[in-house]
């Protein structure tokens, strides 16, 4: 099976195929680190990960790197794994962790130092960031750099032992303190942790760097074609040094694309941490969030996210992409598959003053271009609501609103004229009292009324209290984090109003629909039976917030 996507990557491996430089069995691995909950950031590199071996009839692994015992934890393992499966991937039998290899790690780490191309080092993390160099001056040598292949030995396995303080030593690579790449001035390989670990407990106290562990684990595991983010390019010759020079026969290449970022949006596990560590939002399940569980309890579809990771594309130019992407590919999703009904956010009573009786019984579609999603009932009576938004005791013929004397439609209903409006001490409509044109019912209508606007209503004995919550962008600035996340979050990011909305939507539990003219919602996981609650998921357009 080969892949119809034209990309570098996906170039790069038919060209490896054709080439005979891979068997034809392409293998990938997506390796979070369970630190944090997942985000947008790493669906792009979900999708192309599981994406490219799909499409090419090949394999992934999915790989947790838990190197660190200090961030790490069995909730996130399991988060993640949620995740994955939920954007629509399988990685089968090839879940595996960075700890499984813990003792051929350590093997390997002891190859090196027999081969004199490690060494136990004494410095401070502090000294050797400041002995480490800049970009245009060159490092300087570790004292320790010269020791002997038998002092290594020993001092590394009596770091194991547990010997020795955390900070007081690690082990480093001996490269090159000139090299004009930083990342091979003797970058550190292991350092002493005596800490809990989530899966091996306290069987370790030293655990390996990022950059050991991740290529050794690549070649182990036998990927074809080692995918990262942008970041990681200067990190490649530490990439392929450390598989040169221990005892592997398999070198994969590390190829790196752009990162995915959004505007008004942050992706740094450090920042969303400290923002749900202060309360700015209610976990890493907040809708507002770019996590991938925040989106999902927001509402927005695995195929939208899908969709937009494709839109988006794999360059090596970064780039900051729209929101305004992502709530397009969301509509076009939600368009043909979510059902209408009306809910009133802010609502504003209506009284029809020359209806008498019981009410009447009018017909809906649930969606007006899909018959195979059915029809409702809605009842037109006495009392009814309208968007309070939608009144103005006077407009201009652009604004589409309820004016006093004026008409307007309600949607599969009849047409209304206001004839009073009644205020509170301060002005504030608190009622409007309408008269219906009983001869202009919807689909029956031979009253000749034009009037300007449409609007949608629910009557009182139709509908349910409700909460609702708009979410708008979490941050003011487009591209947030060159500050203090805290003084450019958006303090309107959140707004909760108290509405109706139709009563099959609750009876009838609705997951996704379109109230109409508000947005597509979602009910979400604090709705009750007495009370529900809906998230809007994105708006109709981009024009409306």
């Amino acid at each position: 099976m080969s892949s119809s996507v034209s990309d570098f990557i996906r170039n790069r491996i038919r060209d490896d195929i054709e080439n005979e430089v891979v068997d034809g069995t392409i293998i990938t691995r997506f390796p979070p680190e369970p630190n944090g909950y997942l985000h947008i950031g790493h669906a792009k590199s979900i999708c192309l990960n599981f994406g490219v071996a799909e499409e090419f009839g090949g394999k992934t692994y999915l790989r947790f790197d838990d190197t660190n015992p200090l961030k790490e934890s069995e909730e996130f393992v399991e988060s993640i794994q949620q995740d994955v499966r939920w954007l629509g991937f399988d990685w089968e039998d090839r879940l595996t962790f960075a700890s499984d290899y813990f003792d051929q790690l350590y093997s390997f780490a002891e190859q090196l130092i027999e081969k004199g191309r490690a060494f136990v080092c004494d410095l401070s993390a502090e000294e050797i960031r400041a002995t480490r160099g800049t970009l245009t001056e060159p490092g300087s040598n570790s004292p320790f750099r010269d020791r002997t292949v038998k002092e290594n030995l020993d001092l590394f396995r009596r770091m194991r032992a547990g010997e020795f303080d955390e900070g007081s030593r690690v082990l480093r690579a001996r490269i090159d303190m000139r090299s004009p790449n930083i990342h091979l001035r003797d970058p550190v390989l292991y350092r002493i942790v005596h800490a809990e670990h989530h899966r091996t407990g306290d069987k370790w106290c030293i655990y390996p760097m990022y950059d050991f562990t991740h290529c050794i684990c690549d070649a182990l595991e036998g990927i074809t074609h080692s995918l990262c983010t942008l970041e990681f390019e200067d990190n490649r010759p530490l990439y392929d040094w450390v598989l040169d020079n221990v005892s592997i026969n398999f070198h994969p290449p590390q190829i790196e694309f752009s990162r995915l970022g959004l505007e008004f949006n942050v992706m740094s596990k450090r920042i969303l941490t400290s923002l749900i560590n202060a309360g700015h939002v209610e976990g890493w399940d907040d809708p507002r969030l770019p996590t991938i569980s925040g989106l999902r309890r927001r509402g927005v579809p695995a195929e939208a996210i899908r969709d937009f990771c494709s839109r988006v594309g794999v360059t090596k130019q970064a780039n900051l992409i729209e929101t305004n992407l992502l709530d397009f590919c969301v509509r076009s999703t939600l368009e043909d598959t979510s059902p209408r009904a009306m809910a009133v956010v802010d609502p504003l009573p209506v009284t029809v003053i020359n209806f008498e009786g019981e009410d009447v019984t009018l017909e809906a579609p649930n969606h007006p271009k899909n018959s195979e999603l059915g029809k409702r009932e809605l009842t037109f009576g006495r009392n009814l609501f309208i968007e309070r938004s939608d009144f103005r005791e006077s407009a201009s013929k652009k604004q589409r609103k309820l004016t006093l004397n004026g008409l307007a439609r309600l949607r599969y209903g009849f047409i209304v004229e206001c004839v009073e409006v009644v205020k509170d001490g301060q002005g504030s409509p608190i009622e409007l009292k309408v008269r219906y044109v009983p001869e202009s019912r919807s689909g029956q209508d031979t009253s000749g009324l034009k009037p300007r606007s449409t609007l949608h209503w629910v009557s009182a004995t139709n509908s349910i209290s409700a909460k609702f919550r708009l979410f708008e962008n979490l941050f003011n600035v487009r591209e947030p984090g060159s500050g203090d996340p805290r003084d450019e979050l958006n303090p309107t990011s959140r707004i909760e109003k108290d509405g109706l909305v139709e009563r099959v939507v609750v009876d009838d539990d609705w997951e996704r629909c379109q109230f109409e003219r508000n947005g597509y919602f979602i009910k979400d996981l604090d709705s009750t039976p007495m009370k529900p609650v809906f998230n809007r998921i994105v708006p109709l357009s981009s024009g409306v917030h």
